[in-house]
């Protein structure tokens, strides 16, 4: 097993169990928290979340957590993976259901996803990513990898480095950014299969080298 300890942020929102589920199946040491101690103790830090934005960010500021992650983010530059909304919650605001400031650890913003007629909203289901960058997130995927997604607003950020792997669903969205010690993804990893237990083991290595 892993030295790493890697803490699930418990915030109310997350597919939390499920991820937990994975991690443990890869042999890793995970906690689901929201306890400030046992957070600021961990290797690496996921980011989950599933619903609504503006809950989602209110659950944070509530407990917060927003400030406590922004000090480890930010300043210690512990590692974060933010998964679907988690991922979404690190742009600086989202357009759902009105405005609602984000994170801003990223420069961008959520807004709806609008596609051509015989494309549904929400995109749902399994499409294959194109990744732009390697590390840490897709050393192990082939050129073309699938993943699952399951989402009606898009992150579309300021800056096209921030940009990890696009997948293309009418038009060219983001599928997973990456910025220092932050990265995210629009899938779901722990509905992947073996392509996101690839995922899981190429983020997690990275982290190890550093450790």
């Amino acid at each position: 097993m892993t030295k790493l300890l890697i803490n699930i942020i418990d915030y109310g929102v997350g597919n939390t169990h499920s991820i937990a589920h994975v991690l443990k199946y890869l042999g890793y040491s995970v906690r689901i928290s929201d306890n400030h101690d046992e957070i600021k103790n961990a290797d690496a830090l996921i980011l989950p979340g599933v619903g609504a934005f503006d809950v989602a960010v209110s659950n944070l500021r509530a407990n917060g957590l927003e400030e406590l992650l922004n000090e480890l983010v930010l300043v210690e530059k512990k590692p974060i993976l933010g998964i679907c909304l988690g991922m979404q919650l690190m742009a600086t605001y989202s357009e759902e259901y009105g405005y609602h400031k984000g994170l801003d650890w990223i420069k961008g913003c959520v807004v709806k996803l609008e596609t051509s007629p015989e494309f549904l909203v929400p995109h749902v289901g399994w499409n294959n990513i194109l990744p732009v960058q390697k590390e840490p997130l897709f050393s192990r995927a082939d050129s073309e990898t699938n993943f699952y997604f399951d989402h009606s607003y898009y992150f579309k950020t300021d800056e096209p480095k921030d940009i990890a792997a696009y997948v293309n669903y009418s038009f060219d969205i983001t599928a997973a950014v990456q910025k220092d010690n932050i990265c995210g993804v629009q899938f779901h990893p722990e509905k992947s299969q073996n392509n996101g237990l690839k995922l899981f083991r190429s983020y997690i290595n990275s982290i190890e080298q550093y450790a």
